[in-house]
């Protein structure tokens, strides 16, 4: 460490500390004190050595903290000191001239300082008034845009709501009627021409398929219903279709039922599942994957567990599907992560605590105390 850097650490520090948390009626006492016992410390010294210097502490302590008006009394008050200590010592009355010469100099070189450490105290607290203010809008701005994207992802639930809604209440009543219709006019056909009553129930087999799927699609676009156990029971459907639709083994373990009285925490928290085995079959191309609810004594954990071979380098940095998971964590108070499974995968973690689950209202009707789970 540099000579001058020591010499910052060991008084400019400290000093600059002192005097921030003083009053200015102390620190303009501790000029003037300051002065006076340099003016007798420099009195006692003689002509021999001088201390001349020291003057500027005082000054410049007062042209920062204090003002401009008291640092040039300050600045006028140190060069008188400083001119009668020198006369003080013995100094032959032809020197005078000498002395009120190099005092003016003084004088000026101090009023120069001040100038200087004014305009650079102003300098500074503007520049901290804007980076304040900067600050500020920054964080008006980062508010804006998280209460931007949650409203987002609620007009996303919303409408997914109402299409599963939609599905279930009207294209799935439909094709119902419809496949009654076609099982009715199969039976009518049964006496009389048997290839038609075949051909008239292979058509209600693919309305039934019809509905089945239509169905399937509005549970996955409203998953959650408004039990406390809904996210369980979501879960678990969710690992058996996933086994059935893509060939893989999908599986639900919960080992204590975990019971989320707030269904839009739910609803993200199942969201991300199924984002996360979306990713783990898409990217890593696993054939085995784990579904993990679990409570501990604060906090919720959901994870993601498979046996791919891992998200893409890429993929893993700036994925659109892991920014929304991510998302939906936070929103919900909670951490997101993307790790390794060992021996081989990838594990998606969300931890939420506890207290981001409970609904605010306390008139909500609590779940279950259990559920059917598997695993």
């Amino acid at each position: 460490m540099s000579l001058g850097r020591r010499i910052w650490n060991g008084v400019a520090v400290p000093l600059g500390q002192w005097t921030a948390a003083r009053p200015k009626r102390q620190i303009e006492l501790a000029c003037v004190l300051f002065v006076m016992g340099n003016a007798g410390l420099d009195f006692w010294l003689g002509t021999t050595i001088t201390i001349a210097s020291a003057y500027v502490v005082p000054v410049s302590v007062a042209a920062w903290f204090v003002g401009a008006n008291f640092s040039a009394a300050i600045a006028v008050f140190a060069t008188s000191v400083w001119i009668a200590s020198n006369i003080a010592t013995g100094n032959s009355s032809s020197e005078f001239l000498a002395w009120g010469v190099n005092g003016f100099i003084r004088l000026v070189s101090y009023f120069f300082l001040i100038f200087v450490l004014v305009r650079l105290n102003r300098l500074q607290k503007s520049s901290e008034a804007r980076a304040e203010e900067r600050a500020v809008a920054l964080a008006h701005e980062t508010a804006e845009r998280r209460r931007l994207a949650h409203d987002m992802l609620e007009i996303s639930e919303r409408e997914q709501r109402r299409i599963g809604q939609d599905l279930h209440d009207g294209l799935c009543q439909h094709l119902t009627g419809t496949a009654l219709a076609g099982h009715a006019l199969a039976e009518k056909l049964a006496s009389g021409n048997e290839l038609q009553a075949g051909s008239a129930r292979k058509i209600v087999d693919l309305v039934e398929e019809a509905i089945a799927l239509a169905r399937g699609m509005a549970k996955g676009l409203h998953p959650v219903e408004l039990e406390a156990d809904g996210l369980m029971q979501a879960l678990e459907e969710f690992a058996d279709t996933t086994s059935q639709m893509f060939g893989v083994a999908c599986q639900f373990e919960c080992q204590v039922p975990v019971l989320v009285r707030l269904p839009a925490a739910a609803t993200h928290l199942y969201r991300i599942a199924q984002e996360g085995v979306g990713n783990a079959i898409k990217h890593g191309r696993a054939t085995k994957i784990t579904i993990l609810l679990e409570e501990g004594e604060d906090a919720v954990r959901l994870a993601v567990l498979d046996n791919g071979s891992g998200f893409p380098t890429s993929t893993a940095r700036g994925g659109m599907g892991l920014r929304i998971m991510a998302d939906r964590a936070k929103m919900i108070g909670g951490r997101f992560s993307v790790g390794r499974h060992h021996p081989q995968g990838a594990v998606i973690d969300c931890l939420v605590p506890r207290a981001s689950l409970l609904p605010s209202e306390p008139h909500v009707r609590p779940g279950p105390k259990g559920a059917n789970l598997s695993g």
